[in-house]
């Protein structure tokens, strides 16, 4: 029954077919819009090793946790000519939609927006509870079992 559940939600999870551009200014908007959830925002970007590695596995988190009130958003930043490459990879890698492209008017300012403590370093992971407030950060390469140990005390 449970193979059945997480294959239609596979199904069910679409593609995005563009990446929506986050700022500064549109990023704690963007986070504040899902108060109820707990959100985990992925920064990543095409070239970045770790961040394709971590994908795959951060899209089955998300589809397994999805109805328990999980939502994963994430940010590429990729250049804006990279966009295509971008969508063709999240697609393979089963990420569904809110998807964005870091459109920083200011990287120093954005990153500050985010973690004071993040140097803008990839991959990078963001994990919001229910109330919109940053719990934890994670930079690097993460320990997936770890992350949803965390992902699931605030479910």
């Amino acid at each position: 029954m449970k193979i059945l559940i997480l294959f239609a939600a596979l199904l069910s999870a679409a593609p995005p077919s563009k990446l929506a551009p986050v700022d500064e200014l549109t990023y704690g908007k963007t986070v504040a819009a899902r108060k109820g959830k707990v959100v985990l925002v992925n920064f990543w970007a095409t070239w970045c090793v770790p961040c394709r590695k971590e994908m795959p596995e951060l899209a089955r988190m998300a589809t397994k946790l999805k109805a328990k009130g999980l939502e994963l958003i994430t940010v590429s930043a990729d250049e804006p000519e990279d966009e295509k490459a971008a969508l063709t990879f999240l697609a393979k890698a089963g990420i569904a939609e809110p998807a964005y492209l870091k459109r920083a008017k200011n990287d120093d300012k954005f990153i500050g927006t985010i973690d004071p403590k993040w140097s803008g370093a990839l991959p990078a992971l963001i994990l919001y509870d229910k109330a919109g407030k940053k719990v934890k950060t994670w930079v690097g390469e993460t320990d997936l079992k770890a992350l949803e140990a965390e992902v699931k005390k605030l479910l």
